[in-house]
């Protein structure tokens, strides 16, 4: 009998507390998300700076998420394996949400940015591997829907929160230049108690298998095994000398031709990544494996062809969300508003408008949560997940044919699909696919393929939108529909276990 098996039943109840933290963390998520642009750009930031401003936060992700699952793997304390970096990430993220808002520079706003993403990381990867922890293969699906559905929850109060603070509370919306508005703040300020509280919840309501449990799971494991660390040598010096290559192409083209100093980023990611694959081919050569740095590097050359089939989806997927996140304040208050002044009330009418189609995409992500096991039940995982990419891309892309402000709610639908989609599908067809003793760990990785796409969006997304599209932001959203359209098909080439 396999591991995932041998584990009892939850009730509804139990996956319900052990996904309510997820709440929380998505009011943050959905206020950097819907607010960080706002923010920079009322502190000084033009619209072609935004997407380098952003590129803190998937950075971040970069680095944060597989070290976080690295260490929940083999944490065991008085809170358990992945309770530890709820709390503390927790607290973290809360002190954020109430410092951001009254960043007094831009430059204070970035590197605030960057220390809320690392915080919000350091709690939701462990969320993740939670799921795979503590549910048979049976109820996997289930509790990842779960989780989407408290995501869309959870975003839609966040996401408007600002307009409610204005039109609710008259809470005004408008402030001397170079100052956030109230309803901007004191959103922040809900938000950061909001993610404590619903974090401390599953805390306080969820239990995990002790060690010796999951180590008797562990032993009656069968076709999910990994490689481990006494197989063949990795070859890390071929994916060194192809990622340096690359980087040091980017580098002289930017450097001899004057192209955007956005490209250094770029190049700067190859070159790093060239970089830590010799350190690894180092240490395995010295036979010096025994430590975190080598065992993620190894496992990331030696993860699950269904994981590096997936990689390939989330990479379209997340390129067009990213694009969409930094983008669609700009493109809103440009297009449809006609305006780029961030002082006027009219943009920021706007601003708070796409306030509320965050929310709105986010309330039909918690619809589509529920309507999405029906959909792989009549066509399949791969059926459903690129049925519901495709509705994102038509979305995205309709944005600019849409005249009427009052009428994008309607995108929304497509896209909270597509959001619902991306946050539960992959993550089931993925589950079956990895060793519960890695279980964190890997789900740091295929982060990997969420922040890359976004680290290459901040490089390149200001260079086309400047030379392609007259420096006009709707087109990137434009762009980040036909990202969508390049995911859906990329469904079709994953192999998922039979269920």
């Amino acid at each position: 009998m396999q591991q995932e098996q041998q584990k009892p039943q939850l009730s509804f109840w139990q996956i319900w507390n052990m996904c309510f933290g997820f709440l929380g963390i998505q009011f943050g998520f959905a206020l950097q998300n819907g607010n960080v642009s706002r923010i920079f750009q009322t502190l000084g930031a033009k619209v072609d700076d935004i997407p380098i401003l952003w590129v803190a936060a998937p950075l971040t992700g970069l680095i944060v998420q597989p070290i976080i699952g690295y260490w929940s793997d083999r944490t065991w304390g008085k809170l358990g394996r992945r309770r530890p970096f709820f709390l503390w990430g927790a607290i973290l993220t809360t002190l954020s949400l109430f410092i951001m808002p009254n960043s007094p520079t831009l430059w204070i706003a970035a590197g605030m940015l960057w220390i809320m993403d690392a915080s919000i990381n350091v709690t939701m990867e462990p969320f993740r591997a939670l799921v795979g922890d503590n549910l048979n293969e049976k109820q996997r699906a289930t509790g990842y829907a779960m989780q989407s559905f408290f995501i869309g929850v959870g975003a839609v109060v966040a996401s408007a929160l600002p307009w409610m603070m204005t039109n609710w509370f008259e809470v005004s919306n408008t402030a001397p230049a170079g100052e956030i508005p109230d309803s901007v703040k004191y959103a922040f300020y809900w938000g950061g108690a909001v993610l404590f509280i619903s974090v401390l919840w599953t805390i306080l309501k969820t239990k995990e298998y002790s060690p010796e449990q999951l180590a008797a799971f562990e032993q009656a494991q069968t076709n999910t095994q990994s490689a481990t660390l006494s197989d063949l040598p990795v070859n890390f010096i071929k994916g060194s000398a192809v990622s340096g290559f690359i980087g040091v192409i980017v580098l002289l083209a930017v450097a001899l031709l004057g192209l955007e100093k956005e490209l250094y980023l770029l190049s700067g990611l190859l070159i790093a990544f060239a970089i830590v694959f010799v350190i690894a081919h180092v240490m395995q050569q010295k036979q010096r494996v025994s430590n975190g740095f080598y065992h993620v590097i190894f496992d990331l050359f030696t993860m699950p062809k269904t994981m590096q089939q997936l990689a390939v989806v989330q990479f379209f997927s997340w390129f067009s969300l990213f694009a969409m996140w930094i983008y669609t304040t700009s493109a809103v208050t440009s297009h449809h508003y006609g305006t780029s002044n961030v002082t006027s009330k009219i943009y920021n009418d706007g601003a708070d408008w796409v306030g509320v189609l965050f929310a709105a995409y986010n309330g039909f992500a918690a619809i589509a949560a529920m309507v999405i096991p029906f959909m792989v039940k009549h066509i399949g995982l791969k059926g459903a997940h690129a049925a519901n990419l495709f509705f994102g891309a038509v979305s995205l892309i309709s944005f600019k044919f849409i005249g009427d402000p009052t009428l994008l709610w309607l995108p929304m639908v497509g896209i909270g699909f597509a959001w619902a989609s991306i946050l539960s599908l992959p993550y089931a067809m993925l589950s079956n696919a990895l060793p519960s003793n890695k279980m964190g760990v890997f789900m740091g990785i295929f982060n990997f393929f969420i922040v890359i796409p976004q680290l290459l969006a901040a490089s390149i997304l200001g260079l086309i939108l400047r030379h392609g599209f007259d420096n006009q932001p709707i087109f990137a959203l434009v762009i980040g529909g036909v990202s969508f359209l390049l995911a859906a098909l990329a469904v079709s080439r994953v192999t998922i276990k039979a269920q």
